[in-house]
């Protein structure tokens, strides 16, 4: 398998494998939003025998304390093909992300996924505790990619305006 950055010409079938993951286009009109917003730092694919298998999407977003807008970076979405689920190659593009993101420098990551599988890469209810989101608090986690990045974060998240929040 091999993990790699998308180019214009994997768009298409980054739609098909976030239409087929989810069994619906919400979150493949989720990226293309986010795309026309601007607001992508960065999105992967991983590829078998030249065929897309999976896709992971990282973009800016930020934590609106009383004072400042601390910048973070939401990780949505996550899929893979249905028939190569539960394999590791969400686990690979997770790693993959999340290494990239440390090299670029970035500190907070954002989540809203399952309590029984971000943990394992240092997803945290506890870390997010102190930020208010409209989602449930045992599906929202954060993740420090510098130690104690969120220290002294109480804020509201904010989205970028493509999630429609």
């Amino acid at each position: 398998m091999l993990v790699r950055p998308e180019r214009p010409e994997d768009r298409a079938a980054i739609r098909l494998v976030n239409k087929q993951a989810f069994n619906r286009s919400d979150e493949a009109d989720l990226v293309d939003r986010l795309r026309e917003e601007g607001v992508v730092l960065a999105s992967f694919v991983a590829e078998i025998e030249n065929q897309i298998v999976g896709h992971i999407l990282f973009t800016r977003m930020s934590v609106e304390t009383a004072d400042r807008s601390v910048a973070a970076v939401a990780l949505a979405p996550l899929a893979v093909l249905p028939r190569l689920q539960s394999q590791g190659i969400g686990s690979e593009l997770i790693r993959h992300g999340l290494d990239w993101l440390r090299a670029q420098g970035e500190q907070i990551v954002l989540v809203l996924g399952h309590p029984d599988y971000y943990p394992r890469f240092g997803f945290s209810t506890a870390k997010a505790s102190l930020i208010e989101s409209p989602f449930n608090p045992s599906s929202f986690m954060a993740l420090e990619l510098k130690p104690n990045a969120l220290e002294g974060i109480r804020g509201k998240v904010r989205y970028p305006d493509a999630f429609g929040l």
